[in-house]
């Protein structure tokens, strides 16, 4: 079985097998016990449990991270953004009670109990001058920006075997490079990494983890699909002791830009979409086991996150509209996996976007009100392509926390208009306050080319201006 090479993409062909690194410091490394899990309370006030069984994150997870890629030293400055401010990013996500329960959990029953407004991380003077300078519907992406051509190339020759440790780390350096320019120049006010070093969202963390093998895909002729992608058999539980990497990815975006930064790593149910159950396997047909293994590693990627001074991270968690299940007990997972997490915590939900095909039942109605119970500062959702169907909707429940919606179509070739973008701004003006509201495109533009991604975000960043004259907060 042919290995994948140590940098970046351990997974590029479904018949790669996770790829072995060298040990790491004992304090990467945390604990599941057995028996039934409680949550830490290191940070937070008292409040009802959100593990499940099978599921605790250990009060010792760590505090510290060296600033690593693979073996590879990266240097890092530090620098941070506020977790509280008046441009749609800080607003503290206030705790409201009497809701309606929605979908019952199997392994939490009962009547919903709100949690309680995650903590704040405490500006620092510098978070406050950067903040400061936000304007009001700040702009940023969701996350993945659009390959150029000759990435593509290189990542053919990667997976040939012809690029070397050094060769690799200067590719995966020089895109991640590229993307933050093009964020730059298009304007936008918070910016990402681009996401250069994954590989269809998710598919490059599977190399991290032990316990799983490679096997073949539902389909390899004709177009790829969801069911062409690679899958993955638990050979025994799942544990992912060395890390997810998205620490390494964060602390080389903070060395390579002095714009206000967004960290973005996967939720747990999403980090289960390749891994096929079956009878008689480590998890047999239980998804929500396999997703709440998960947990721990997540949450001990986000402190130490935190540790190195991400103070707004995203989970994306597609997943949660898509994957079958409860959405009670997914609110739960997310819970958890940001328990004692000192950052502003964004919450990106949508419907799927392989090669700009969506999965899920594009709706947001079925998910609420469970998702008010989310211990997020802000959900970030898609409305463009959907022709801002259910923006509506938040005047029906109402808005206790910061909203990020889409306004550019990243599953279309066509080019929105600045006119185009602030109309739907403005509409989303009308049940949403500007102060809670941002602009980002719908999801990720790793589905397209980079000429395209870099195109819209320049309609993005235009027409979010026009709105904000148009809506006087020039």
């Amino acid at each position: 079985m042919k290995r994948c090479s140590r940098i970046g993409w351990g997974i590029v062909c479904a018949r790669w097998s996770p790829s072995s690194r060298a040990p790491v410091p004992q304090s990467r490394m945390i604990t599941v016990p057995s028996e039934a899990r409680t949550s830490t309370q290191e940070v937070l006030p008292p409040k009802r449990a959100v593990l499940g069984p099978g599921a605790a994150i250990d009060p010792r997870v760590p505090q510290k991270r060296t600033c690593m890629a693979d073996s590879l030293i990266i240097s890092c400055r530090p620098r941070r953004i506020s977790s509280t401010n008046s441009g749609g990013l800080g607003s503290p996500m206030p705790s409201e009670g009497g809701r309606t329960p929605g979908l019952e959990s199997r392994r939490a029953p009962g009547p919903r109990t709100p949690p309680p407004p995650l903590p704040s991380a405490g500006p620092s003077d510098k978070q406050q001058r950067v903040t400061a300078a936000l304007p009001r519907i700040p702009t940023h992406v969701m996350g993945s920006h659009g390959f150029p051509g000759w990435f593509w190339t290189a990542l053919d020759r990667i997976k040939a075997g012809d690029y070397g440790q050094t060769d690799q780390k200067e590719t995966f350096d020089d895109a991640t490079q590229l993307a933050i320019r093009d964020q730059e120049r298009a304007g936008l006010d918070i910016v990402c990494d681009g996401e250069m070093r994954r590989y269809f969202f998710v598919q490059t963390f599977y190399s991290k983890m032990d316990g799983l093998e490679p096997v073949e895909p539902l389909r390899k002729t004709g177009l790829y699909a969801y069911d062409s992608t690679p899958r993955y058999r638990p050979r025994q539980r799942v544990t992912v002791p060395r890390g997810l990497g998205v620490v390494e990815e964060f602390q080389y975006l903070k060395s390579q830009t002095e714009k206000p930064v967004k960290a973005t790593c996967p939720g747990p149910v999403t980090l289960s979409i390749h891994v096929q159950l079956r009878p008689g396997d480590a998890y047999g047909n239980d998804r929500l086991a396999l997703c709440w293994d998960f947990v721990p590693a997540i949450n001990a990627e986000l402190r130490a996150l935190v540790e190195v001074g991400a103070d707004y991270i995203q989970i994306d968690e597609p997943s949660a509209a898509i994957v079958p299940g409860q959405i009670d007990e997914y609110v739960k997972m997310f819970n958890a996996c940001v328990e004692g997490v000192r950052a502003r915590i964004a919450y990106h939900v949508c419907f799927g976007n392989l090669l700009s095909r969506p999965r899920g039942k594009r709706s947001y109605r079925w998910m609420f009100p469970a998702l008010l119970d989310t211990r997020c500062h802000q959900f970030v959702f898609e409305y463009a392509n959907r022709e801002m169907a259910e923006i509506e909707h938040w005047k029906e429940i109402g808005v206790d926390r910061d909203v990020a919606c889409g306004v550019v179509d990243v599953k279309s070739f066509y080019m929105e208009s600045p006119e185009d973008v602030a109309a739907r701004l403005e509409l989303c003006a009308k049940f949403i306050p500007v102060e809670r509201l941002s602009a980002v495109p719908d999801c990720g533009f790793f589905p397209v080319p980079r000429w395209v991604a870099f195109e819209k975000l320049k309609r993005l960043v235009a027409g979010t201006r026009l709105a904000r004259t148009r809506l006087g907060l020039t």
